[in-house]
């Protein structure tokens, strides 16, 4: 029973692609048959008219009408048929225009035209079978953006009580997923969301990921406990991949409760940004192995639960960022930059992020990167009855002077709930190296006060 209910995600996952491939494969074959049609050989037309300038005003030479067989040769890189056999006509007509105004001998100016009509012919030939392949190639391709788009599924700005962006760049030209995964659902358990990163590239990577994405998002509504909505995962994944293959995940789930669960499977610690401003890294109590490895190990993963108040924001991401490195092989300083762009707006705070990332590598990645930020966003204050205290400080925590309270900081930074920029404990700011309490501080057993690791 629960191992039908463990691929019933996965199946469920590719039945939107069917339906979707047909018309996107269709747009993508019209699409690439105009473009091939209408297109204009504007460069084949001025080579043309630049070989008669020359021999217009250079004077006569059988070398210039012989070099008029690469128009329609450059035409069937760029056009279709039709417009290589046009180049092909008007450099025969021009060809045998300059040959009688030059003086060529009849039996020279046939051989030149002979071969002009054979060339034209191949390129119309090779200009078929190009666009014969595009169109393969569109469809192919519109296929795979379907696939990519049902596998990671666009997440709201809003679930639940969260306010929620995500980033991702694939290392391959033109892909939009790779072997980094992200999901987030809303359940009748609360908000539960993944992030983890498959071992290898290409598509086994991108296959293990549909696996993944699949059983958790059917795991997450079917199970009350987050430990056994990452047991439905393990089990898939040791029925289906292979002795070397791995899954690192973070599993994440937000409940009524009011408090955060975290299940950390050999995946990088997830930054908590508290509203204060300070970023702590959620180390695992207990580490556990990657998905996919426990029967090597024999580990089980433990249950974190953190305190998650108003205000706070949770960073989930994959090794892509961490292990992004600038010109002088130096890895890229996540905390010290979430630090400097965190702010009320998770969109905003991303954008700045991933910016400063491809800045900091000098344009690309090399590997496949994820982002996603959580916030809570703060309670709205309710105004409170009686008279304002005396004098020009409002705040009976305010430090005398022009600092209005002990979160505010000097210059333009108001708050850690202002506007994206350096919040007040941003070492920028403060000339602190960023810290917080240490994880092992902040995580509250579920029962025994170590965690949980019932699995």
């Amino acid at each position: 029973m629960s191992q039908a209910r463990d691929h019933a995600g996965a199946h469920r996952l590719l039945r939107p692609i069917r339906g979707r491939t047909a018309p996107l494969r269709a747009f993508a074959q019209r699409r690439a048959t105009s473009q091939l049609a209408a297109g204009v050989p504007v460069l084949p037309l001025l080579f043309v008219s630049v070989i008669v300038l020359v021999d217009v005003v250079g004077g006569a030479g059988m070398i210039w009408l012989s070099l008029l067989a690469a128009g329609p040769a450059l035409a069937a890189t760029t056009n279709g048929p039709r417009g290589v056999l046009c180049i092909g006509l008007l450099a025969a007509v021009l060809g045998a225009r300059l040959g009688i105004r030059d003086g060529v001998p009849p039996g020279e100016l046939a051989a030149v035209l002979s071969a002009l009509t054979a060339v034209t012919l191949a390129s119309g030939l090779a200009s078929s079978l190009r666009g014969r392949r595009e169109r393969v190639l569109a469809a192919v391709r519109s296929v795979a953006e379907a696939a990519q788009h049902a596998l990671l599924t666009p997440i709201p700005e809003t679930v639940g009580p969260f306010r929620v962006a995500v980033r991702y760049s694939a290392a391959a030209a033109e892909a939009r997923i790779g072997g980094d995964l992200y999901a987030l659902v809303s359940t009748p358990y609360g908000v539960r969301l993944i992030v983890g990163d498959v071992r290898g590239k290409g598509l086994p990577a991108v296959g293990t990921a549909a696996l993944v994405l699949g059983v958790f998002r059917e795991a997450a509504y079917d199970e009350p406990d987050l430990l056994a909505v990452v047991g439905r995962i393990e089990r898939s994944l040791a029925r289906n991949l292979g002795g070397d293959d791995f899954v690192t995940a973070v599993v994440a789930g937000y409940g009524q409760a009011g408090h955060l669960e975290v299940v950390n499977c050999g995946h990088a610690p997830p930054l908590l940004v508290r509203a204060s401003g300070s970023v702590e890294a959620v180390e695992p109590t207990h580490p556990a192995p990657p998905l996919g490895l426990r029967a090597l190990s024999g580990e089980l993963p433990s249950l974190q639960v953190l305190p998650f108040a108003d205000g706070d924001q949770l960073l989930l991401y994959t090794d892509g960022v961490t292990e992004a490195r600038n010109h002088d092989r130096e890895f890229y300083p996540l905390a010290e930059g979430l630090a400097r762009h965190v702010c009320e707006e998770p969109a905003r705070t991303l954008d700045a992020l991933h910016d400063e990332l491809l800045t900091y590598v000098g344009g690309r990645l090399h590997d496949d990167a994820a982002l996603l930020l959580l916030r809570k966003p703060a309670a709205p204050r309710t105004a409170t009855a009686g008279p304002a205290a005396p004098g020009p400080i409002a705040s009976a925590s305010a430090a005398p002077g022009p600092v209005a309270s002990a979160s505010v900081a000097s210059g333009p930074v108001a708050s850690a709930a202002s506007a994206c920029g350096p919040l007040a404990s941003d070492p920028a700011v403060s000339g602190r190296p960023v810290s917080g309490r240490p994880a092992s501080d902040l995580v509250v057993s579920r029962a025994t006060g170590v965690g949980s690791d019932r699995f």
